[in-house]
């Protein structure tokens, strides 16, 4: 049966802009980093942006070359999770078996609900309908029987597409396409199955599956069984009730070569992780830290912490993370925090006074940003540096991807 829908929102973030602001309706919306600072990326582009070849993650002068005329905008995340939220409402109004992918992407169950809205195909047309006239984004929509083929069906016609994808679709549909375009390989993957001489999704089909297990393990065996249009798994509208990980990542408008201009960046991000996670009612266990230098090299390091959703104990490792990971010279480009391992805050008396002072005084700092915004009180310690491009804390995206 054909029940399963999965909505991808187009160019999403540009769409945002372009449904708060109708003065920039067809035209080049490009959003990225500060056009005044070096080594911006574009975030995403509309549609209008495309024609002229701008494209997600094409560096800022290129896109500045290829399209001159385009609008330029800063990433707004409250208002990408305003408008991901009210599109969440409008998919629920169809059905509850919601299951949120990310903040532009959504899986539905529609058996059932045919009584109501008609077939899949007609709630995929409803769907989109309201979403332009309510929220004026539009969006494309895969049907199909099952999540994975519903997700590469809407990944097939942008803007405004809907595909359908039965399993007697998959050899002639899917089996062509490179390999890499199935879900599930990212790059690394794909390099690894082209050195193999697997180049489409079909050849990863016809490969034996124990072949596959005996290279890859049960990645390898999932692999197969998506080439061969194969999941089971079903829509979970509670898959996002509990958070796995919660961080923040900041490109630099400059390098930074000393520790203290690296603490000072970690400091920023390991308040605003904190904050997230407090305001998440969680407590966690890992902290993270991510550092890339100019040369594209990526580091990633962890460490174990009893419970804690405190910015100085997410900050303190953090820190020793940063010293034991870096020689303190290499020019860092990227810099990046998160709290994993999350589990709901759970009432536990501290055995030291000190724990709950601090406790108190990110409660305080909170309160004041929730009330009169995140530059309204920061610490000494970066109340005059202007690492990250502004002075104090500073908005940063978050990772939007699970981990």
């Amino acid at each position: 049966m054909l029940t399963i829908l999965h909505v991808d929102m187009n160019a999403f973030y540009a769409s945002c802009h372009q449904a708060q602001d109708p003065s920039l309706r067809g035209r080049p919306v490009i959003v990225a980093g500060d056009p005044k600072k070096r080594n911006g990326i574009v975030l995403t582009a509309s549609y209008e942006a495309r024609k002229f070849g701008v494209r997600t993650a094409m560096p800022l002068w290129e896109a500045k070359r290829l399209c001159p005329k385009a609008v330029f905008l800063k990433p707004d995340y409250r208002l990408y999770v305003e408008f991901s939220h009210w599109a969440m409402e409008i998919l629920k109004k169809f059905t509850p078996l919601v299951e949120v992918f990310s903040i532009d992407e959504a899986w539905l169950d529609v058996e059932g609900c045919d009584g109501l809205f008609g077939d899949a195909l007609t709630i995929a047309e409803k769907i989109q309908k309201s979403m332009m006239e309510e929220l004026s984004l539009p969006c494309s929509v895969g049907v199909s029987c099952n999540k994975l083929l519903s997700k590469m069906a809407s990944d097939m016609k942008k803007p405004m597409g809907i595909t359908v994808i039965t399993p007697d679709d998959v050899q002639k549909m899917l089996w062509p396409l490179p390999v890499e375009e199935l879900y599930g390989v990212g790059p690394r993957m794909a390099k690894h199955l082209k050195k193999m001489n697997i180049n489409t999704i079909g050849d990863l089909a016809r490969i034996p599956a124990e072949f596959l297990q005996a290279a890859f393990g049960v990645v390898g065996l999932r692999l197969h069984r998506w080439a061969n249009g194969i999941d089971d798994s079903p829509v979970d509208p509670h898959s996002a009730d509990e958070a796995k990980s919660m961080g923040h990542s900041v490109t630099l408008p400059q390098d930074i070569t000393t520790r203290e201009e690296a603490e000072a960046v970690l400091l920023s991000l390991s308040e605003q992780v904190g904050r997230r996670v407090r305001c998440g009612g969680y407590v966690g266990k890992v902290v993270t830290v991510t550092l890339r230098d100019s040369s594209f090299v990526t580091v990633t390091r962890s460490a174990t912490v009893p419970y804690t959703n405190l910015t100085e104990d997410i900050y303190r490792t953090a820190k020793k993370l940063l010293h034991s990971n870096w020689d303190g010279k290499t020019p860092l480009r990227l810099l990046g925090v998160s709290l994993s391992g999350l589990i709901k805050e759970f009432d536990q008396i501290s055995l030291f006074a000190e724990d709950e002072k601090k406790k108190r005084l990110d409660r305080a700092v909170d309160e004041i940003r929730e009330r009169f915004g995140d530059d309204a009180i920061f610490r000494a310690s970066l109340s005059s540096r202007d690492l990250l491009g502004q002075k104090g804390s500073v908005a940063l995206g978050p990772f939007l991807k699970r981990n």
